[in-house]
C-alpha cells in the first residue's frame, strides 16, 4: 500500500536512507553522502505533502518524493517538453524489501497520480553510475533531457499519455 508519509515515520526513512547511501558506496556511486538524504530533508517533504511511502504489513518499506515544483537546477536544460510535470525524488527501497518490485509499483503510481492531475510529463534525474535506477528509468521508457552540471546528474522525462 502507499500512503502520505507521516512524522511518525521519520526514523523510519531515516534508516531506509542510511541502508541506501552505504549500498551506493559500496558501489561507488557518489550520488548520496551521509548528510543527504536524512530526516531533516524527509521532514521537509512531509510539510510540503510530497513524500510517500510504502508500507508491507503496516511497516515503511519504500519512499517516494513527488514534487510538483519544477527543480531550480533543471533550469539548465531547455530539452524539456514543459515545465509542467511531477518531480520524482529520493526514490528508496529498505534492504529487507529489495527485489519485491517496490520501486516499479512506486513508478507506476506516480504515473497514475501525473494522469489523475492531468500533468503532462514526469522528471527524474539519477548520478550517471546509478545503474539500478538508471535501468527502472530505462524500463519505463524515460527520455534522456541532457546532463545537469549544477549537480552532476542525468536529467530524463516521461511524457504522459492521457
Amino acid at each position: 500500500m502507499i500512503r502520505k508519509a507521516m512524522f511518525e515515520d521519520l526514523d523510519t526513512i531515516d534508516k531506509i536512507s542510511v541502508e541506501c547511501i552505504s549500498k551506493m558506496k559500496i558501489d561507488n556511486i557518489g550520488q548520496w553522502e551521509i548528510d543527504y538524504p536524512r530526516k531533516k530533508h524527509f521532514k521537509t517533504d512531509i510539510e510540503q505533502d510530497i513524500l510517500y511511502v510504502y508500507e508491507i504489513d503496516q511497516k515503511v518499506k519504500g519512499v517516494i518524493a513527488i514534487d510538483k515544483t519544477f527543480a531550480e537546477s533543471y533550469r539548465e536544460l531547455a530539452s524539456w517538453s514543459t515545465e509542467k510535470g511531477l518531480v520524482l525524488h529520493r526514490i528508496m527501497v529498505s534492504s529487507s524489501a529489495r527485489g519485491l518490485g517496490i520501486a516499479k509499483k512506486m513508478f507506476n503510481f506516480a504515473i497514475e497520480l501525473a494522469k489523475e492531475k492531468k500533468y503532462s510529463s514526469i522528471k527524474i534525474d539519477t548520478h550517471t553510475e546509478n545503474f539500478i535506477m538508471l535501468n527502472l528509468i530505462e524500463k519505463y521508457h524515460f527520455e534522456y533531457r541532457g546532463y545537469l552540471k549544477s549537480i552532476n546528474r542525468s536529467a530524463y522525462e516521461l511524457l504522459i499519455h492521457k
